[in-house]
């Protein structure tokens, strides 16, 4: 069986140094190349492992037996590099936030549609065994049903272009709504109907973008949810971030705390503690199951319309923000 080809656009987000390994480690997939504008960001995985390199991602896609592509650029450039790769009939797997307005990722999910591809939004906790076993419980009736969900995805400031408006979209609220808000839209099985939000400047005075942020949600089947976004996590925390979720039902709760599975390292050279993961690699999975979906014909695990619903949420509450009170999404 042949191979199935795959290449890769932009390493502007660091997630995408792991979907390379986790792509390099299949033996069913073969790179056939990288593009970034910047060349710097991905010289030296070019030349360890002898992929060829496109400065423009257009090149890339002119690729004529290229399968699928893997989007992991700044936030603003998402919809025109996935719409692009759909016109040249290429699968897509995007890095999260979708796309930093509803309008363009519902042109994002169109042109894939109409162009016959898969679209994938990159939601690796998905994969997180904490998280599996979890939604296994809930699927079984465990806890009855959800009432509601407390969850936080509190992280370290990124810096870079994250905290550029420009570039990111937004700051902690709109990085930090979208991964746990999909896993609130997939345990609860429900849409969000309601947002409202808090976000501020708290721990980084000089950035333009928000750093803090509570968002607090209803869905269509009557549950709550509520997640701290911020990036609250100071240079010495041992880790850059938490993805813990309280999950209250009618007959019982599920605490879930994703990265628990780790060894705790205290080294003098790095200056302070360290949390060291030892579970399963949720990115890997998470490839892998983009990967094999394309091989054996089947929709993509998590789609475009998972993506949005996860970022239209995070949008809303900036409006809700401005405005100070709840918004109703449609």
């Amino acid at each position: 069986m042949s191979k199935l080809k795959v290449g890769m656009i932009s390493f502007a987000h660091g997630h995408a140094f792991s979907y390379l390994h986790a792509l390099l480690a299949l033996p069913e997939v073969e790179l056939v190349g990288i593009a970034d504008e910047v060349k710097s960001r991905v010289e030296g995985v070019v030349t360890k492992h002898g992929i060829a390199y496109y400065e423009d991602y257009r090149d890339l896609l002119a690729i004529s037996d290229m399968d699928a592509v893997v989007i992991c650029s700044e936030n603003a450039f998402h919809a025109q590099q996935t719409i692009d790769s759909a016109n040249a009939k290429k699968h897509v797997i995007c890095e999260k936030p979708l796309g930093i307005s509803v309008a363009e990722m519902e042109r994002m999910i169109a042109a894939c549609s109409d162009n016959g591809v898969q679209l994938m939004t990159a939601f690796p906790c998905r994969y997180l065994p904490a998280v599996i076993n979890a939604k296994q419980a809930v699927d079984r009736g465990e806890i009855g049903e959800i009432i509601a969900i407390k969850g936080t995805n509190r992280g370290s400031m990124p810096g870079r272009w994250f905290v550029e408006p420009e570039l990111s979209g937004g700051g902690a609220l709109l990085d930090h709504t979208v991964h746990v808000m999909d896993l609130m839209n997939w345990f609860t099985g429900s849409k969000v109907n309601e947002v409202y939000a808090y976000a501020a400047t708290l721990f980084h005075e000089e950035l333009k973008v928000d750093d803090a942020g509570m968002i607090h949600v209803k869905f269509d089947n009557g549950a709550f949810g509520v997640l701290d976004t911020s990036w609250s996590r100071s240079k010495t925390f041992p880790t850059w971030g938490d993805v813990t979720m309280e999950i209250i039902g009618t007959k019982g709760t599920i605490s879930v705390d994703s990265f628990a599975q780790k060894t705790e390292l205290y080294s003098d050279d790095v200056g302070r503690g360290q949390y060291l993961y030892w579970g399963d690699s949720m990115d890997h999975y998470m490839v892998k199951s983009f990967v094999d979906a394309l091989i054996e014909g089947k929709a993509s695990p998590i789609s475009g319309e998972d993506g949005l619903r996860s970022a239209e949420v995070a949008l809303a509450g900036y409006e809700s923000v401005k405005s100070g009170q709840p918004v109703k999404l449609s």
